[in-house]
This record gives structure tokens, sequence and C-alpha cells, in this order.
């Protein structure tokens, strides 16, 4: 083909007919795709996503997201529409977040970051670029160069931190928590406090559990030691506020140093929009990436991309200046009364429990040991027959913790201001699910798996040995095991089978295997 010609075809191309027919043909492919996920709205799904069940709200955010479709978050000096709204947004989370100070506070030195100084932040993708974030920015602020450092944290705290740990070469510090409450106690944070410990976190609420932790009382660990302290908020920031009387949790905490809170969750919110905030502008400015010696542009960046879309930013913005606090309250006050009765529903059902005393609308239920063995019921078995009627369960795992004592195998459940719309539906799922399975065995992990975990045992095999094989041997291992990415969507996975192995077999394994399993997914 010439150029003439090429150029010729490109043109008939980009003709406005043919571009909107191709344009169409698209979108219903798309449709079509979205068509295998699962439901995104109508309290179906008890993780992952945050319907408020106003559908107004989605419409005011893809309307927003569509005003900023082309701006880059890149430089707000260009598009200054960027920073009023991050601004605002900022603002809005300060304020519940008792962060807010008087106007004296903003002239202040902002030497104490214990205590006092201005509470300022950012906005980013997600809770793991808050985290992160957080990490490096107390990193920065104690003066240790990458490769050095420590971070304290409760085996509960999100794995997001394990990512900040691993990128920024922290090394984790991991405190266990109480295996019945999912509560860490503060003594245990500060014995594991050490000289190049830069910074504590402590969640509100943890998501395995829903545990809050005792936040006041760690404070005081971190003060007596001058460390920082961060709050995960990620997933309660947006609902504690308003859900009543708890213990201080937030800025009101002296010694609270930095907090994160997903406006993506129950800010209802497009994904990823969450926020960062600081107390104290030199803790905050140690978030910054900034490079002038270079031939191109100068470079600051309070994240961790530099490019960036604003759509997300622009939904939360516009849902929070609509909603407003009040407008929240009422959302959280119908995600409260659904998580109430769903937790006495599964506090009926004989062979399950709830795990501790969660706060905020999540919970965790395990298999109650305290019935006879006919009469339990496996939370991961349990997943599934729900699963079969309609409505989509999170299972986790067992854990062992550094100390030798085990975390519950448990299902998750997050709830929505939209779950109170299909309670009826969903408290017959949960009890008849339960019926379903009660008195049966634990699932077992794929025989081919549960041969592997016994070749551990056996001492057969090493971790190392796994490790340095190369990805097609996993692949091929995943594919005799039955968990294929490529498989057909008649064979759906299988996730009881898939927990069973990542509590059998050593955890560096799982992980090895659980990413050739969804690099795979999304492989050419």
């Amino acid at each position: 083909m010439s150029s003439t010609q090429a150029e010729e075809l490109q043109g008939k191309i980009v003709e406005s007919t043919n571009l909107e027919k191709r344009a169409a043909d698209i979108l219903t492919r798309l449709r079509s795709l979205r068509e295998q996920d699962a439901p995104t709205h109508g309290g179906r799904v008890l993780s992952y996503v945050y319907d408020s069940g106003l559908a107004a709200l989605d419409e005011l955010a893809a309307d927003a997201a569509r005003l900023v479709q082309p701006v880059n978050g890149l430089d707000p000096t260009v598009f200054p529409s960027t920073a009023v709204m991050e601004r605002e947004l900022v603002a809005f989370a300060r304020e519940f977040l008792h962060g807010a100070s008087d106007p004296a506070a903003d002239t202040d030195t902002d030497t104490d970051t214990d205590t006092g100084g201005v509470v300022v932040g950012n906005v980013t993708s997600g809770g793991t670029e808050s985290c992160v974030l957080a990490v490096k920015a107390a990193r920065d602020f104690r003066g240790l160069p990458p490769g050095e450092g420590s971070l304290v944290l409760p085996t509960t705290a999100h794995a997001a931190f394990h990512k900040a740990a691993h990128l920024l070469g922290l090394e984790l510090v991991l405190v266990p928590v109480d295996p019945t409450s999912g509560r860490v106690g503060a003594q245990d944070i500060a014995t594991a406090v050490r000289k190049d410990t830069v910074l504590i976190v402590v969640s509100a609420p943890n998501y395995p559990f829903a545990a809050l932790d005792p936040i006041a009382d760690v404070a005081e660990v971190a003060r007596a030691h001058s460390i920082p302290l961060h709050v995960d908020a990620c997933i309660g920031g947006l609902a504690l506020p308003w859900w009543g009387d708890l213990p201080p949790w937030d800025f009101q905490v002296p010694g609270v140093t930095s907090m994160s809170v997903d406006f993506h969750k129950y800010g209802y919110s497009p994904k990823g929009v969450s926020v960062l905030l600081h107390r104290g502008r030199d803790l905050h400015r140690k978030q910054y990436f900034g490079l002038t010696d270079w031939p191109g542009y100068p470079v600051v960046n309070p994240t961790l991309l530099g490019s960036k879309s604003v759509a997300a930013l622009a939904g939360a913005w516009a849902i929070s200046q609509v909603l407003g606090q009040s407008g929240y309250a009422e959302l959280v006050s119908r995600a409260q009364r659904a998580t109430r009765a769903l937790i006495e529903t599964v506090q009926s059902i004989d062979g399950l429990r709830v795990v501790g005393s969660p706060v905020g609308p999540l919970f965790a239920v395990a298999t109650d040991g305290s019935v006879p063995l006919e009469r339990r019921v496996d939370p991961h078995r349990w997943v599934s027959a729900v699963g079969a009627r309609g409505f989509v369960l999170q299972g986790q795992p067992a854990s062992t913790q550094p100390d030798g004592t085990v975390l519950p195998r448990t299902t998750h459940l997050t709830v929505t201001p939209v779950t109170e719309s299909v309670l009826g539906e969903l408290t017959n799922a949960l009890v008849l699910g339960a019926d379903d399975v009660r008195g049966l065995a634990a699932a077992e992990a794929p025989p081919p798996l549960a041969e592997l975990a016994g070749a551990f045992e056996r001492g057969d095999v090493t971790v190392a040995d796994v490790l340095a094989l190369p990805s097609d041997a996993v692949a091929a291992a995943l594919r005799s095991a039955g968990l294929d990415p490529r498989g057909s969507a008649d064979s759906p996975l299988d996730m009881a089978a898939v927990l069973a192995a990542v509590e059998s077999l050593p955890r560096e394994v799982t992980k090895r295997l659980l990413v050739e399993f969804l690099a795979g997914l999304v492989e050419p």
C-alpha cells in the first residue's frame, strides 16, 4: 500500500459517520463485556463496591467527570480548577476528622506535628497511594535514606503498608492482635518500637475484622517515643464520624500525625480518590517529590503519579458539595441499620459467629467452634452457598501471626446504604446458605496443590525450589490444578478451594501462584 493510499484509508476511518458507527459497535461490545461482571449496584456485592442507592449521585459524578475529562492534574497552575476542587475536598475531610484549626494555626511554625500545626493534605488515587505516601513522608521527615528504618503495625493493618515497606526499603515489624477481638494492644506496640521506627500505624477500623484499634492509647506510645502515628481510616473515615458514641480516633487525639480516608468507599465517588492528611506543613511537604535538576520542566508531584485524570476528584468534590455532612450522616444511618440487622441475623445462625465487636459498616464471620462439628458452618463454603443465591461475599484465609497465634478463616461483609433495600432477600440467603453447608468439612485445596503441600511437609521441596521455577512451569502447575486463567466462564473459580490452598501452602508460594494466575488473566 502506498503512502497516498494509506492516507486515504486513514481519512475514511476518521470520517465522522464511520467513526460514529465504529464507536457504537465498540460500546455495544463493552456493554456485553460488562454483563459478565458482578453487579455494581443493587446491594448484591458485599465488597469492592460502595453503592449509595442514589442514582442521582452516580449521574452527578459522571457529569462532573465529563466536564474535566481532558484536564491533566499534573499542573494546577495551568488547570486551576483542579486546585480549587482539591483544596475544598481536603478542607471538607479535615473538618469532619476534627483537623480544622483556628486561623492563628495557619501562621504557626508547624514544628510540633505531635499536638499542633495546621492539618493539610492532598487528594490521591486511592487508599494504597495514600498509605504509601504517608510512610514516605514519615521516612523522609525522620531523615533516613532509602533502605533504612522500620514500620510498626498490627497484623491486621492493610496490605498497602506491606507494599509501602517493600517499595521504600523499610523493615516491617508486625504486631500480633488479639485473635478474639482483632484489636492490637498498645503495650504490644510499645514493645515492638525500635530506634529506627519511622511510623506507627493503626486502623479505624481494620479491614479484616472491623476492629477499632485503641488509637488514643497507641498515640500515647507514639508521643512517648516521638514517632509519627498514622490512622488508616480509608474504609471508616466517611462512616465513623456519624456512627455514634466512639472513643476518640481521629485528629482529636494528640499524637495522631496523619490520616487517610477514601472517598471512593463511603464517599460514593468513582474509583479512585482518597485524601491523605498530615498534622503540620513540615511533615506534609515530605510527601512531595520535586526535581529541577534535569533539562525538562520543573517537576513537583504530591503523589506518585505525574500526569493524571481528575475525573474521580471531580466526582468526589461534586458529591461532597451536594451531600455535605448532613447527607453523609443520613447515608451512614442507612448502612448502620442494615449492618446491625445483618449482625443480628448472623448471630442467630447456628454454627457461625461474628468476630469481635465490629465498628462501622463492615464485619467478619467465622465458624462457631463452641458447637458440635455437625452443626458448624465453614465460612468459605458459606460464601459459595450464599453466592449461589445471588449475593457475593468475600472469603478471608486463616493467618498465623508472628507469635504463633492463629487468626480464623472468615467471611467479610461490607455493608452500604443500598443493602437496607435488599435486607429481606439477603437475610434469607445468609440463613439458607448456612443450612446448605452446615456440618460439611472445610473445602480442600485442588489435589495437585494438596500434593504440593504434602511435599513441603515431608521436606521433598522447598520454597526456594518453587520460587526458582520459570513462569511457564508455574502456569502449567496452575492449569494442572484446574486454575487456568483462560478457563471457561462455565467453570467459575472455586474460591473456597483457592483459599484452602492459600492456607495449606507457604505464603511465599501462594503469592507466586496467584501472581502467575492474575498475570495470565490479562496477558494478550
